[in-house]
């Protein structure tokens, strides 16, 4: 929304190193508008995420080409002047053209820079707490990122189309970004491709249309989301569409390629309908308005909690589904990492912990293995192993995916249970992502947490646990 400015139409502005200051009648105070940051300030991704404004919704519209591999795509963001910016970045990287950019309307001047900055002027400052819209126009083969401790992400080609995962990055490989979990916004996605294609994406189906050959969906996230979650999924897909007992739409899709059963892919949608049932039944009402998932051919050799609908990378396991175990990892994610989202990488644990505490709820459901022994299973293994190596709570940012964040973090959630006793661990468990949805938080914060729920003083435990390296005694 563009916003006018009283007794301002005679001001002229004199720039000085990104710096406006806007020249008032005498006597009247000049308004300073000074460049938001390049960074959000997280010491892992440095580069990642930006200062001067918050996000408040993404509207993606993207069309696929296959003769092309590559995509035409506009990208429109609504947001919020935190300071009185002069100009602003968005996270955007690789060989994508622009050929329009806009800042409410008018023609904005901006430059790639850096690693991953789309640096914007709009044609006059901005004022703080005044809202604004961005929209980019842009055209090419997105960017595949090999990282090598962190594996591949961003836009992934695949036989018939591609896949968009992003974490820790890649969205900024599709579409301008603020890309940070710390600002998180609605979207609405709109994707275009040949009509013997699916489109997927993140949140609830509204519906989709085909004319001349092309078939458009709309796909809609109600709820915040962190752009790392942000997902789609272009290709050959079989889809089976319902609901959950509690009325979800639950949307599930198998890749043809994978060449699974029909009988496979009904027992892939009934799975995650009752795993989920199962962990709302710990957790509290499921955060979101569609569930599902995703089983694709992408090669990444891994799975990803996207937001609202996991997506499944079974690529080497062909006709295959995914374990209950893993559905319940990337399921407990909706609670843990998606509607609750660390501040800084280094507390991913915050997420992955309860995933793979999760893995051990379920185990003991199903199979009768009690997450006592999961615990001692894993404990068991020797103190000289890489396991016990780095911080839980701060492993460094080539090891935001190391096993200590899965394995330790679970068993430092068995330890508290254990000291704090089954009734205010049930409790807390359920209260944390209640009281934090949509939210952003700290390891500091669930420490606090805990100790308002028990009434008990936890800080050694947590020392001993996330904050030191070695195999804690028990």
């Amino acid at each position: 929304m563009s916003r006018t400015y009283p007794a301002m139409a005679a001001v002229a502005l004199t720039a000085t190193a990104g710096l406006l200051v806007s020249a008032l009648p005498a006597g009247a105070a000049a308004t300073r508008f000074t460049p938001g940051a390049p960074g959000a300030g997280d010491p892992y991704f440095p580069d990642m995420g930006n200062g001067g404004y918050d996000v408040a919704h993404y509207d993606i519209g993207l069309k696929y080409d296959p003769a092309t591999k590559g995509i035409q795509a506009v990208t429109s963001i609504k947001a919020r002047a935190t300071q009185n910016l002069s100009r602003f970045n968005l996270d955007f990287l690789g060989p994508l053209k622009i050929s329009a950019l806009r800042v409410n309307g008018a023609k904005a001047a901006y430059k790639r820079t850096g690693a991953q900055e789309l640096e914007i002027t709009p044609p006059k400052g901005l004022r703080k707490d005044g809202r604004f819209t961005v929209t980019v126009a842009y055209s090419g083969v997105p960017q595949t990122i090999n990282d090598p401790a962190l594996g591949t992400s961003g836009w992934i080609p695949t036989a018939d189309g591609a896949v968009m995962l992003n974490q820790p990055f890649g969205a900024a490989t599709v579409y301008p970004v603020n890309d940070h979990p710390t600002d998180k916004a609605t979207y609405t996605i709109t994707l275009t491709a040949p009509e013997n294609l699916t489109t997927l994406a993140n949140g609830d189906f509204a519906g989709k249309a085909t004319r001349g050959g092309w078939t458009v969906s709309h796909w809609r996230m109600k709820q915040p989301m962190a752009s790392e979650l942000s997902m789609l999924a272009i290709g050959k897909y079989d889809v089976i569409s319902g609901k959950t007992k509690d009325g979800v739409p639950n949307i599930t899709a198998t890749d043809q390629g994978l060449n699974i059963s029909a009988e496979n892919a009904r027992s892939f949608h009934q799975q995650t309908e009752d795993i989920q049932a199962f962990l709302q039944g710990n957790f509290g009402r499921y955060p979101f308005g569609s569930t599902g998932g995703i089983v694709a051919k992408a090669g990444v050799g891994y799975a990803l909690e996207t937001q609202g609908r996991p997506m499944y990378d079974l690529a080497h396991r062909p006709g295959s589904i995914p374990s209950p175990g893993l559905i319940a990892h990337e399921l407990a994610h909706q609670w843990y990492g998606d509607s609750v989202t660390p501040e800084r990488w280094a507390d991913i644990w915050l997420n992955e912990g309860f995933a793979t505490y999760s893995e051990w709820m379920l185990a003991e459901k199903q199979d009768g293995k009690s997450v006592q022994e999961s615990f001692d299973e894993v404990y068991a293994t020797p103190a000289d192993a890489a396991l016990w190596k780095p911080k839980t709570a701060d492993p460094g940012r080539d090891n935001i995916f190391h096993g200590t964040v899965y394995d330790r973090g679970a068993m430092t959630l068995h330890v508290l249970r254990k000291e704090i006793g089954e009734k205010d661990f049930a409790k807390l468990i359920k209260a944390w992502p209640t009281a934090n949805r949509d939210g952003n938080v700290s390891t500091r914060d669930f420490i606090r947490f805990a100790e308002k729920i028990s009434g008990e003083q936890l800080d050694g435990l947590f020392q001993k646990w996330v904050y030191t390296s070695g195999k804690p005694s028990l």
